[in-house]
């Protein structure tokens, strides 16, 4: 028997590939480079993305096509091409960013969100390059924290892979699943996808060279925390409380799960939220509503540092009503206190990547 190239693309023309319900000539997957030797018979197919749901079943459905339609002594070699180039492999995410942190909450209600823009945008003053992802799948409230709740971010190809082009308020990348789902209903995913999601918002998005990219992670412990770790190489993580005895039990157990060996990230400090309560009328004020300096008690027992104490003012909730966080004025109590937290949380990863410098020298020269 004589193969020649049309026997084999009638055999493919019988195939149809799910996703357009083309066959694979009509969608032009069959490449250029079919080969025929003798009963051999060797071709590419070409998918649009290296993850594509349907490639192995295209491989296996194009080879059986030729054995049914030609002959089944063909001797069938296939591999498979994309249009675009893999994602990088996990642990060469953000190749370009000198910090990632993450900031955590052992529970709900402490006020994480709000440190976290909060930090983000007084790290962006102090002339740093920050990038921030709000990682709280099932609570996205970045977008209204910077009023940008209308915002679409839109995917560019960029080095052969289509990047999701982040968006940027007040010095800052974002990206929030808030972007991307209905604000007015539930998010209802199981681990997995949200674990996936949010490697998508991480490793197919285009946050160039920043100096401090920042993880604003959902409260408590999930899968979304240990995606993170095992996703990034992790400079440290920020744990946020409030001075009362509650939060303070769950912060304890978030300080915990970082530094248990199968996450082992650094705890780069505590900040105490709503420290105290000053009204506007009487700034040298100081009302102790939750308790006092309970964060800074539990940062000492645990040996780890005090970032900041950030009071209560009603321009916080204000400012993160109206998409204006307050660490924008400079002359406001707690803009300054949020400047403050910035410079402390720069002197921390500062100290923590000189003490690391000499463990990378040697794992160099291994």
């Amino acid at each position: 028997m004589t193969l020649y190239p049309k026997l084999i693309l009638d055999a493919l023309a019988t195939v149809r590939y799910p996703g357009t319900g083309k066959n694979l000539v009509e969608a032009e997957m069959v490449a250029d480079n079919l080969r025929i030797d003798g009963m051999t018979v060797s071709f590419s197919l070409i998918f649009e993305k290296p993850t594509d749901p349907f490639m192995k079943s295209m491989l296996k459905a194009a080879e059986t096509a030729i054995h049914a339609y030609v002959s089944p002594d063909v001797q069938v070699t296939i591999t498979a091409e994309s249009k675009q180039v893999a994602r990088p492999e996990v642990g060469k995410f953000l190749p370009q960013v000198k910090n990632i942190v993450g900031i955590s909450s052992g529970k709900g209600g402490v006020g994480k969100s709000t440190v976290s823009a909060n930090l983000a945008v007084a790290l962006a003053k102090l002339g740093y390059k920050v990038g921030l992802l709000d990682a709280d799948i099932f609570g996205p409230s970045m977008p209204k924290m910077f009023q940008v709740e209308d915002a679409r971010p839109y995917a560019e190809r960029i080095d052969g892979r289509d990047m999701i082009i982040p968006v940027e308020k007040y010095g800052v990348k974002l990206l929030s699943i808030g972007f991307f789902v209905d604000p007015d209903q539930a998010t209802l995913w199981r681990g997995g996808m949200a674990s996936n999601a949010l490697k998508q918002l991480i490793a197919d998005a285009a946050w160039g060279e920043l100096d401090y990219f920042l993880i604003d992670l959902p409260p408590g412990t999930s899968d979304i925390h240990l995606t993170v770790v095992q996703t990034l190489a992790m400079t440290g993580a920020i744990v946020v409380s409030t001075p009362q005895a509650v939060a303070l039990a769950d912060a304890r157990k978030g300080i915990n799960m970082f530094t248990n060996d199968k996450v082992n990230v650094p705890i780069l400090g505590l900040v105490e939220n709503m420290a105290w309560f000053t009204p506007a009328e009487l700034p040298e004020n100081k009302y102790y509503l939750f308790g006092k300096e309970g964060a800074k008690k539990l940062a000492e027992e645990m040996n780890v540092p005090l970032l900041g104490q950030i009071p209560i003012v009603q321009s916080i909730c204000e400012g993160g009503d109206n998409g204006t966080p307050v660490a924008l004025d400079e002359d406001s109590v707690t803009g300054r206190a949020f400047l403050s937290l910035a410079a402390s949380v720069v002197r921390q990863v500062d100290r923590r990547n000189v003490e690391m410098a000499p463990t990378q020298i040697v794992e160099m020269h291994k």
